[in-house]
């Protein structure tokens, strides 16, 4: 993990319920890439790219339980790993929606 970054340098608005003091790289490894592939911008993407490659976030990605259509898609192609694999995607089948929106 390089540790030329930190966390100030990632987008405020990504973290608005949480105190930057409380965030480590390490220790909210989860958390933050979570709100990075769900809110963050390019800059951010290319934040925790830097910090925890992208070996780290297939691995974390494959066990979300959520993530929007658009960044499974993402992630998908870019890791060319079938949508079925990923945790959400199974979660979302399981459990449909009434409503389409």
């Amino acid at each position: 993990m390089k540790t030329n970054h930190t966390i100030q340098d990632l987008s405020p608005h990504l973290f608005w319920d949480v105190d930057f003091a409380t965030l480590s790289f390490e220790k909210s490894k989860d958390q933050i890439i979570y709100k990075v592939l769900e809110f963050g911008l390019m800059k951010d993407w290319n934040i925790i790219k830097d910090v925890y490659g992208l070996e780290t976030i297939k691995n974390i990605s494959l066990e979300l339980r959520s993530l929007d259509v658009v960044t499974l898609a993402f992630l998908s192609n870019l890791f060319q790993i079938d949508k079925s694999n990923f945790r959400c995607y199974k979660l979302r089948q399981s459990n449909p929606s009434f409503w389409n929106y």
